[in-house]
């Protein structure tokens, strides 16, 4: 069993943000496989479905970004997922919009979804797609900057990045990470 989580903040007035761009692979993956996010338990509303003969979760932790790391523990834990079967997606600031980067460990790089992730998974051992945002052009808060909204011109990067992301799950549940890794890596 694959488990794919998407960070993001639940709630109407973060949708579209360049924090839930996590959230934005999700919804492209839940559309493209037909897999409805109905299950809301462990601190997030997921979906389950059957790809390529390969059982998939779905994951948006509902437990805002901080805690993201507690929705996850309990899903893997309650469907015994293993580590090395998880893949978290989620936006990076340290990435151009438009650019993808997987890895299969790390430190959090500030991230504080991913921090909550490694202290409840208690490894930094753990698949990652991460997908560029950009740094603020000018004098601006990083939260203010990742909690506000694409412009509409980074927009098409995005919904590329989004794209590529959902591909590259899609082809993890037939290869290796390392292998998905070093075609989307280029």
């Amino acid at each position: 069993m694959k488990l794919i989580v998407g960070l993001g903040n639940p709630g109407k007035q973060y949708e579209k943000t360049r924090h839930n761009v996590g959230f934005e692979v999700i919804d492209a993956l839940s559309d493209k496989w037909s897999i409805p996010l109905n299950q809301a338990k462990h601190k997030g509303i997921y979906g389950m479905g059957v790809i390529d003969n390969e059982k998939v979760i779905l994951l948006k932790p509902l437990t805002y970004m901080n805690l993201s790391g507690e929705s996850i523990s309990a899903v893997m834990s309650f469907f015994k997922v293993e580590v090395d079967d998880v893949v978290v997606l989620y936006d990076d600031l340290d990435l151009p919009p438009g650019k993808v980067r997987l890895r299969q460990k790390g430190s959090a790089g500030g991230h504080n979804g991913i921090k909550s992730t490694i202290a409840h998974l208690g490894t930094q051992n753990f698949n990652r797609i991460r997908i560029g945002i950009g740094r603020p052009s000018g004098p601006m808060a990083i939260s203010d900057y990742v909690l506000g909204k694409f412009t509409s011109e980074e927009w098409p990067d995005i919904m590329s990045t989004v794209e590529k992301s959902a591909n590259a799950c899609e082809a993890w549940l037939k290869t290796p990470f390392l292998q998905v890794m070093n075609v989307y890596n280029q």
